[in-house]
């Protein structure tokens, strides 16, 4: 892969799991040669399946083979002083480590991540846990499912019917995006050393990934506005609704589409513009009415007719219909791995650069002996002052909502000058979804959202719609790096502002774009918001209750395109720094969510089977569920839960031991994940009758210490009553020149070389920097004057 960015970039893994997994795969596929580095018992992935599938001793299971493909395995006992020593003339002579805990030879005290910082300064360390390296939790147990229910990822955005528990998300998502995130991280770091500094050490906090990716910025919300987003579950109506043939997935993100939503039905009279009720509430109130509506069409009908009238929609898919749906297949997006399996293309594509493409995973040892015989030249570290990672990088940013904005605000905290391009007639619609009345002061402005969104950038409005406002954004365009936007394609090629257009007035600019289904095929032009993102890649199909509908996770398919994204322009500029040449990057939200959701159809291609959705259990633990608790909660509810995972047998005996050893746990066959998995029913039936009687700090007590994964079900807007987010300065209080203080999440992981404070200005206002960025484009005092009386550019809305 002499072509690829990270040719020549060597990087050992020692971590287990899905999350270093992912990360080493993404850096693998960039071209980076990766040495994954196990004990003689191997990553207990090359034994897993997610349907319990049989896999014959000495052979690896597909999800394994998926991760790992192009990768080397040396074998290392940490019991063997030769081998510890192996491992560390192989630290130093790479340029990167990525290490979890949890086996033996990740926890030798040598190979922990302090130890290798010290030992190899020129080395980038990468380290992935529950809660970071420091602060009161670390180290303690935790599992997907626990992480999600401390994030506030299971109260979410008020997912569910408040008639049953709360619900997860399915799948392992958690572990992807922690995953992404060290790969964006690391390839970040890179570009500081490539600048000369030495290496650093990375601490990536998983419960953090959550945070951002299962939760939509509810502490700065709660706190500009004193109000959490949603104080109950409620159905996204339509949402997810059966039809004639299966499952459709239409949504109102918007009130305009609310609106469409009405007239498509032939509701016309539902239209109240000036209602007191969201437009959740008002679609709740009408439920019944669009469920027949839809039950009584077939889903193309449905869809159809969405689409003509704007409105997001996508099937419902599952592991055994994703390849068939029309886009897909006219895309390519699933590929045969050598091994003989079904797996989702590249979550991104840049042109001109080569990705790995599937390859064999290696043999358990494979390369030991090649790597311990061959001459190796050890690395130094760099002594240049530190700079930010992005330092020197401009960004102009035309993204809007949340997938673009969460894409370039990495950016921008990483050290870039990110420019948000907006219009005083089409400004950021994360300006708008509040629910802050425009008759309010400056309501534009106190937006929670795009104040989450937008710290660190600047703001320039220019009127897209005016050749004046055309030809300046040309001129900006001349002077950047990387130019982002997200609309559907039409959008752009409507403005003439395609790649090739973009490339005439830049010849080595990256050039993002992220568009929810891609530049080509049949759902090229549909709307995408979040939820069909995930309908479409069948991460709803795994949320929710096997007898009813699924449920739309309705936040992931945001953030995880957006970083997703991060990687893929990180890579064009790698790409642009050896060769001069920028690049198209095509970062589709539906090939970044098909990506996470891999292991659906690796499952079903390579043993037939078809992943389910159980409610609150899963394949990682058991038991695994949500227990009530004997709280009311903060909104007057008997709704106070906590989330029990058992994930060993070892953890089944703390368990019992924490609760006494009652009689009916001495039943032996409990003593085994095949036992419990038998009598989840009996087992839950008695957690639940335990919980009943003591709050959930009792709960959380009596477990945590004991060594069993449990965790409150946060409502998101507590996150900061987390002590551990609070240890590490996980949030970050800004002022603003309109709005009051507020608390702003930062970034998942932490930098040993900075930024500290991570966020350096609030969100800009309308049109704040017009006359900074427009006077360092040549322009007058009296030019930029006549641009404000012409409205090209502006500060204030210009509604109607």
């Amino acid at each position: 892969m002499a072509d690829s960015p990270l040719a020549g970039f060597v990087v050992v893994d020692l971590s287990t799991g899905i999350a270093g997994g992912y990360c080493t795969k993404l850096l693998s596929d960039g071209g980076a040669e990766v040495i994954k580095v196990e004990t003689p018992e191997g990553d207990p992935v090359r034994r897993w399946s997610a349907s319990g599938a049989s896999i014959a001793p000495g052979e690896d299971g597909a999800l394994f083979s998926f991760l790992a493909g192009g990768k080397r395995s040396v074998v290392a006992d940490p019991a063997e002083a030769g081998d510890v020593a192996l491992v560390n003339d192989l630290l130093a002579s790479a340029d990167a480590v990525v290490w979890s805990p949890g086996s033996p030879l990740a926890d030798d005290p040598t190979l922990l991540p302090a130890a290798l910082h010290a030992a190899h300064p020129h080395l980038i360390v990468a380290a992935i846990t529950a809660f970071g390296l420091d602060g009161p939790w670390s180290g303690r147990p935790a599992t997907e499912f626990t992480l999600q229910a401390w994030s506030g990822g299971i109260v979410g955005l008020g997912r569910g019917a408040p008639d049953r528990a709360p619900v997860y998300v399915g799948g392992q998502v958690g572990d992807y995006l922690s995953g992404s995130y060290a790969s964006a991280a690391i390839l970040a770091s890179r570009m500081r050393v490539l600048g000369g500094a030495g290496g650093e050490l990375i601490d990536l906090s998983m419960l953090e990934s959550h945070v951002m990716g299962l939760t939509y910025y509810p502490v700065t919300y709660f706190e500009m506005l004193g109000r959490p987003w949603r104080d109950a579950r409620k159905l996204t109506v339509p949402g997810i609704a059966r039809v004639k043939d299966g499952l459709v997935d239409v949504g109102c993100g918007t009130a305009q589409q609310w609106f469409d939503l009405c007239a498509m039905t032939g509701h016309e009279d539902w239209i109240d513009e000036g209602a007191p009720l969201t437009i959740t509430e008002q679609a709740n109130e009408k439920s019944g009415e669009l469920y027949a509506w839809m039950a009584e069409r077939t889903g193309d009908e449905v869809r159809d007719l969405a689409t003509a009238f704007r409105i997001p929609n996508a099937p419902v898919a599952s592991p055994d219909t994703v390849e068939s749906l029309e886009h897909f297949a006219a895309r390519g997006s699933f590929v045969t791995h050598p091994a003989g399996f079904r797996q989702p293309a590249a979550p991104y594509r840049i042109a001109g650069v080569e990705l790995r493409p599937p390859s064999l995973a290696p043999r358990l040892g494979e390369h030991t002996d090649r790597y311990r015989n061959a001459p190796r030249s050890p690395r130094h570290a760099g002594t240049a002052a530190d700079r930010l990672p992005l330092s020197g990088i401009r960004v102009v940013d035309l993204t809007t909502f949340w997938a673009g904005p969460s894409c370039t605000h990495l950016m921008a905290l990483l050290g870039a000058e990110v420019i948000h391009v907006e219009s005083t007639r089409r400004f950021d619609g994360t300006r708008m979804i509040a629910g802050v009345p425009v008759t309010e002061g400056q309501w534009w402005e106190k937006q929670p959202i795009f104040a989450a969104l937008n710290t660190t950038k600047k703001d320039v409005t220019l009127d897209l719609g005016t050749e004046r406002g055309r030809e300046l954004l040309h001129r900006l365009i001349a002077t950047a790096d990387v130019v982002a936007e997200n609309f559907t394609p039409r959008v752009l090629d409507h403005l003439g502002l395609d790649y090739s257009a973009v490339q005439q007035i830049r010849p080595d600019v990256v050039m993002l774009r992220m568009p929810g289904f891609g530049l080509d095929g049949p759902w090229r032009d549909n709307p995408a918001f979040a939820y069909v993102i995930e309908a479409a890649a069948g991460i709803s199909w795994l949320t929710g209750y096997p007898d009813r509908n699924p449920y739309e996770p309705y936040s992931l398919g945001d953030p995880n395109a957006g970083l997703h994204a991060l990687n893929a322009v990180l890579l064009a500029l790698e790409h642009r720094r050896r060769t001069g040449q920028g690049a198209l990057v095509e970062a589709a939200m539906v090939d970044a969510a098909l990506s996470i959701a891999a292991e659906q159809v690796i499952e079903y291609s390579a043993y037939g089977a078809v992943l389910e959705r159980a409610g609150n259990r899963g394949p990682i633990a058991s038991p695994q569920n949500l227990y009530r608790t004997a709280e009311i909660d903060e909104f007057g509810r008997d709704d106070s839960w906590v989330a029990i995972a058992v994930a060993s047998d070892a953890q089944w005996q703390a368990l019992c031991d924490a609760l006494g050893n009652p009689a009916w746990a001495a039943d032996p066959e409990l003593a085994t994940e095949t036992g419990r998995r038998a009598r989840a029913d009996v087992i839950d039936e008695h957690l639940s009758a335990w919980c009943r009687e003591r709050s959930s700090d009792e709960i959380v007590g009596t477990l945590w210490h004991a060594g069993v994964p449990v965790a409150k079900v946060m409502q998101p807007h507590r996150q900061p009553e987390l002590e551990q987010l609070t240890a590490r300065e996980f949030f970050e209080v800004l002022g603003h020149p309109v709005n009051p203080s507020a608390r702003f999440t930062t970034m998942p992981f932490r930098l040993s070389r900075g930024p500290r404070p991570v966020h350096r200005s609030p969100a800009p206002l309308l049109g704040q920097h017009n006359r900074e960025l427009l006077a360092e484009l040549g322009l007058s005092a009296d030019d930029i004057a006549s641009l404000e009386a012409a409205g090209v550019i502006g500060t204030v809305p210009a509604l109607g």
